[in-house]
């Protein structure tokens, strides 16, 4: 069993969702998501809490039981980050390192200059937006975390590290281990 489903999803003031066959629905300060559940997880709900549970009624093998509680265990999460996002909203922080390598924002597409030929253009997809602090900084912000993701690493893979120079995108924090060059 998960160890997740022993807990239960804490919905604050201000939150409220809606469960309609399937489909449960997550509205907040923030904005409003959607998650399809797969006929395996069943969800028990209460005023202010979410319980999680594994649907045992469609276990036709005795094998079937671990994987239900890997899959409650995944919707427990995404059902929980999806209250996170509403409340709080997610972001990802990306440092470029470079000479001449830089981002700024015209309107809301994000621009950057990384060496190429021509500047990397970027419109951000519905629900997200970027943030420049600085021409070296990239912040990514969202209240789906699984776009906010896949969003900063797309952009990450527009220049990848290199491994002699340490030069490209990467994560704010991410420790690069950098390779020694050939010595003549």
């Amino acid at each position: 069993m998960s160890r997740l489903l022993k807990h239960s999803i804490k919905i604050p003031a201000g939150v409220s969702y809606k469960i309609e066959g399937n489909l449960i629905t997550v509205k907040g300060p923030k904005g409003e998501l959607k998650q399809e559940l797969l006929p395996l997880v069943k969800i028990e709900a209460d005023e202010k809490e979410l319980w999680v549970k594994s649907n045992e009624d469609v276990v036709i093998r005795k094998s079937d039981y671990k994987r239900l509680a890997k899959y409650a265990g995944t919707f427990w999460s995404l059902i929980n980050n999806m209250v996170l996002g509403v409340t709080q909203g997610f972001a990802k922080e990306l440092e470029i390192v470079g000479v001449g390598y830089r981002a700024q924002l015209q309107g809301k597409k994000l621009v950057m200059n990384l060496g190429y030929a021509h500047p990397v253009e970027i419109d951000p997809p519905a629900g997200i937006e970027f943030e420049v602090p600085a021409p070296q900084a990239i912040v990514v912000k969202g209240i789906d975390k699984y776009l906010v993701g896949q969003v900063a690493a797309n952009i990450k893979r527009w220049r990848i590290p290199i491994v002699y120079s340490g030069k490209g995108i990467r994560y704010k924090g991410e420790a690069i281990r950098t390779k020694v060059g050939k010595k003549v």
